[in-house]
């Protein structure tokens, strides 16, 4: 089942990542306390990364007809902002302890 997410982190002094995107419910779960690297998307050298935490993350709505028609318009997934499936490469353990 699809939702519109929206993204609101706080990289501290650097600023906050923000995005809006549709997604599945359970994918959203199972990217929720998984460690991303955004790279140097608040500047140059800004290197943020970290774990996403469920705080991260609201659901705005899972109102299936309206999600069907705000993806006729808008698009799926990423709508504006940051959406961090696009980040998400998988996660190796040993890499982040």
């Amino acid at each position: 089942m699809k939702a519109i997410f929206n993204l609101n982190c706080d990289c501290g002094r650097m600023g906050n990542l923000e995005g809006l995107f549709t997604a599945n419910i359970s994918d959203v779960e199972n990217i929720i306390g998984k460690h991303i690297y955004f790279g140097e998307v608040l500047g140059k050298h800004s290197d943020i990364n970290g774990v996403l935490e469920k705080s991260d993350i609201e659901m705005l709505s899972d109102d299936q007809k309206f999600i069907e028609k705000f993806e006729t318009i808008m698009g799926s997934g990423t709508i504006s902002g940051i959406n961090p499936f696009d980040y998400y490469e998988g996660e190796n353990e040993e890499e982040y302890e």
